[in-house]
């Protein structure tokens, strides 16, 4: 198998060098994705702009890819070769190539895989691994919000949780789940994507700009049995407004996105940051539960709806640079990937 990728060689490289790249071969607990579409998130152009310190080069980068399983380790089991799979991939956890989503070829983690149906087109299902498994680690994990894991027929908890940028990637996926979970979700949004997160199944949406968004949100999860917030965009503002509502509802946990710690919490209110990779591998009985028994059968029955939308950049490896500067300037409701 003739490897290609968009590397970056060194510390704050543009653009990322296209070139060739190991052949992929499936270990214990792999197996080889053959891509034909990857996705951008913003952990790419940061790694990209500030070379944080635990980037090592030459290196590959990219979370999300969709494509056809043509290798399966000696030990996988659960998928086989000739499937259509999404897969989280774990470069960020290994600093191995082999496991950058930027290339032809991606060696994944078999505990971040799941098949997709055939109605859905890898185009559309790209746009969930890193989400999946970013909301995954702040919903489930022990010391985040440990809530119930999904099914595909959940009751009712009684719970409610707040999730503060609806439609973001991570939080329509975190909606979703959470709903899975038979968790109320209360959530925030631009005016123009309310409906699209109501969509999704949160309970109560309100529009981030309103002056009064804070008043809205704790007299609609006033009298539930609150369990948290995950705050999917992490900002000072938002993050504020976050610890508002849960001290205010008698305190509590806040999972936040983003590595800066906030200035000040009120003394009830702990944050605590989420990192996708610990899933698969520190608590893996939280990717076990999802990524291998939930994530397939949702696809499959069409309740885990691939959002938000694609903004489909065409021409492969060369155009990965095009695709990262177009997220780094902000899109809405959308997911900035790459065909290859």
């Amino acid at each position: 198998m003739s490897n290609r990728a968009a590397w970056i060689k060194t510390p704050r490289a543009k653009p990322f060098s296209v070139d060739v790249a190991p052949a992929a071969k499936a270990g214990l607990g792999e197996v080889v994705v053959k891509n034909a579409y990857l996705a951008i998130n913003p952990v790419d152009w940061k790694i990209q702009d500030y070379s944080p310190a635990f980037q090592t080069y030459p290196n590959i980068l990219g979370r999300d890819v969709a494509g056809e399983i043509v290798e399966v380790g000696p030990d996988v089991t659960r998928l086989k070769v000739g499937q259509r799979v999404i897969a989280h991939t774990l470069s960020r956890a290994t600093g191995d190539p082999k496991h950058g989503g930027f290339q032809l070829y991606t060696t994944a983690h078999e505990i971040t895989v799941s098949p997709i149906p055939d109605s859905l087109p890898y185009s559309q299902a790209v746009v969930l691994p890193l989400a999946v498994s970013t909301a995954a680690a702040g919903l489930y994990q022990k010391d985040f919000l440990a809530l119930p894991y999904p099914t595909v027929n959940p009751t009712s908890t009684g719970k409610s949780i707040l999730i503060w940028g609806g439609s973001s990637s991570v939080g329509s996926t975190a909606i979703q789940l959470a709903v899975a979970s038979g968790v109320d979700v209360v959530s925030t949004a631009s005016k123009r994507n309310l409906e699209y997160v109501k969509a999704l199944g949160a309970k109560h949406v309100f529009d981030y700009s309103d002056t009064s968004v804070v008043e809205h949100i704790i007299a609609a999860l006033n009298g539930t049995k609150f369990a948290g917030a995950y705050d999917a965009i992490s900002s000072a503002e938002t993050l504020d407004a976050t610890a508002e509502v849960v001290e205010r509802l008698g305190g509590g946990t806040i999972v936040t996105v983003l590595s800066t710690p906030p200035k000040r919490l009120p003394i009830s209110v702990k944050a605590v940051m989420v990192s996708a990779v610990s899933i698969a591998m520190e608590q893996r009985e939280v990717g076990d539960a999802v990524w291998r028994e939930y994530v397939p059968k949702a696809l499959a029955s069409g309740q885990l709806l691939a959002k938000p939308d694609p903004l489909i950049i065409k021409g492969g490896l060369e155009h990965i640079q095009d695709a990262v500067d177009t997220l780094r300037k902000g899109v809405s409701a959308a997911k900035v990937v790459v065909q290859l």
